[in-house]
C-alpha cells in the first residue's frame, strides 16, 4: 500500500569544533553526516530542555547527559549549509571526505564517487503558489493513506545522490556520490527501526534504529525527528501548525522562514503525516513567505515535475519539493545552487546539484524488513 507523502546551532562551541575539526577528515562522509546529524539532535533536544527549564522556571542542581539522535536522518547537504559560527565550522565540513592515496574515489562506506552533480536552473515564479498549493493539498487529502497499526512499520525507499567537498593531498574540489538506493523501517512509536544505506552502514545489512540507544535513552519525538505517533497529535490547522513550527525551530537554520520551509520540506521527504495532517503541511507552506514555482524541476529517478521551492539567500541554494505535474503526488526533493557562492576555495556554480532524492515506494508493512512486494 502506497502513499504519496518526506538545524539549530549554538553560539559557543569552540572545544567541540576542535575535536570534530581533527577528526572529520578521518570519517568517510555518510558516516561523519551520521555523527553530524546526531549532534545538531543533540543541540535541538538539549535547547528545548533548557526552553521548557526557563519556562518553568525550574532550578536544575545538575545537566543530564545529552540524548542520542532518534533516527539516522534523511543526509542534509552539508555543503549547502551557510557559514554559521565558527563553532560548527567543522560540522559543516562534513561533506569533506579523505579518498585514498591512490585517489581512487571510493569511499569506504561503498558508495563510488563521481563528477560533480549539475543541472539547468529552472524558471521560478511566485505566480500561481497558492493554486498550486491547494491542488497538491487536495490530491493529498483524496490519495490512498492507510493508518499505521501497533506491530506495524512505515517502509520508505529512495533512490539519492550529493554533490560533496573531495580533499586529494589538501587539494579540494566539487565532486559526487553516486546515486544509491535508501530503505528506512520505522515503527508507528518510533522505537523500533532499520536503516539500509551504503553510505551510512557499516554493513549491506543495515543496522538497527531501535530503542534504548547505547546509553540507555529514549529521545522523545519532536518536529525535527518525529514518529508517527508524535505527528498524529499535531494539530491540523495550518495556522496552528505554522506557529508552532517557527516557534519549535527559532533560532534554527538561516532564516525562521527558511527552516519553516526546510522543516515542512523534511516532514515530506522521510515520514509518513497522517491523512489529517498531510493537506495541512502544504497549506502551512503557502504561508511562508518567498515561496515560488520552479516550471521544471527533475527528481534523482530522473522524473520531471512541478516544484515548489524556496531561495535560501544565505547558501544561494534552493530547495525544492518536486511533484507530478499531472497528479500532484509528491515525486522528491532536491537543493540546487542558485547563486554562486565560494568558500574555504571551493566555488559552487549555479546548476550545482547540492542533494538530491526520489521516493521510490512508501508504504505500510506487517513486519520489519519486509518489503511491500513480500507481503504480496
Amino acid at each position: 500500500m502506497n502513499a504519496n507523502t518526506s538545524r539549530q546551532h549554538p553560539a559557543e562551541w569552540d572545544q567541540e569544533a576542535q575535536l570534530l575539526s581533527q577528526t572529520a577528515r578521518d570519517l568517510p562522509t555518510g558516516r561523519h553526516q551520521f555523527h553530524k546529524e546526531r549532534l545538531m539532535a543533540q543541540i535541538h533536544e538539549q535547547a528545548q530542555n533548557q526552553q521548557v527549564q526557563r519556562e518553568e522556571r525550574t532550578v536544575m542542581t545538575g545537566m543530564a547527559a545529552p540524548q542520542k539522535a532518534r533516527r539516522f536522518r534523511l543526509p542534509r547537504p552539508a555543503i549547502t549549509l551557510p557559514a554559521m559560527a565558527a563553532a560548527l565550522s567543522a560540522v559543516v565540513i562534513a561533506g569533506v571526505v579523505a579518498v585514498g592515496g591512490d585517489g581512487s574515489g571510493v569511499r569506504d562506506s561503498g558508495v563510488a564517487t563521481g563528477p560533480v552533480l549539475t543541472t539547468d536552473v529552472g524558471t521560478a515564479s511566485a505566480k500561481g503558489v497558492p493554486q498550486l498549493l491547494d491542488q497538491i493539498s487536495l490530491a493529498a487529502a483524496e490519495g490512498d493513506h492507510p493508518t499505521v497499526k501497533p506491530g506495524q512499520y512505515i517502509y520508505i525507499e529512495s533512490v539519492l545522490a550529493d554533490t560533496f567537498v573531495k580533499t586529494v593531498n589538501d587539494k579540494s574540489s566539487l565532486a559526487s556520490h553516486e546515486l544509491h538506493r535508501r530503505q528506512i523501517w520505522d515503527s508507528p512509536d518510533g522505537v523500533k527501526g532499520w536503516l539500509i544505506d551504503p553510505a551510512v552502514n557499516d554493513s549491506p545489512e543495515g543496522e538497527t534504529l531501535s530503542l534504548p540507544d547505547e546509553q540507555g535513552n529514549t529521545p522523545k519525538a519532536h518536529l525535527g525527528s518525529p514518529s508517527y505517533d508524535y505527528l498524529t497529535k499535531l494539530t491540523t490547522d495550518p495556522d496552528e501548525l505554522l506557529a508552532k513550527i517557527y516557534k519549535e525551530t527559532k533560532g534554527q537554520g538561516n532564516t525562521p522562514d527558511q527552516q519553516a520551509f526546510t522543516t515542512v520540506g523534511d516532514l515530506l521527504a522521510e515520514s509518513y503525516p497522517p491523512a489529517e495532517l498531510y493537506p495541512a503541511l502544504f497549506e502551512a507552506a503557502a504561508k511562508i513567505p518567498g515561496v515560488v514555482v520552479v516550471d521544471d524541476a527533475v527528481d534523482a529517478a530522473g522524473r520531471h515535475g512541478v516544484a515548489v521551492a524556496r531561495l535560501d539567500e544565505t547558501s544561494g541554494a534552493r530547495e525544492e519539493w518536486i511533484f507530478d505535474k499531472k497528479t500532484h503526488v509528491y515525486l522528491g526533493m532536491r537543493s540546487v545552487q542558485v547563486e554562486k557562492r565560494s568558500e574555504n576555495g571551493v566555488v559552487m556554480k549555479p546548476g550545482t546539484v547540492n542533494f538530491t532524492m526520489a521516493i521510490k515506494n512508501r508504504a505500510v508493512v506487517d513486519g520489519m524488513k519486509q518489503t511491500p512486494s513480500q507481503a504480496g
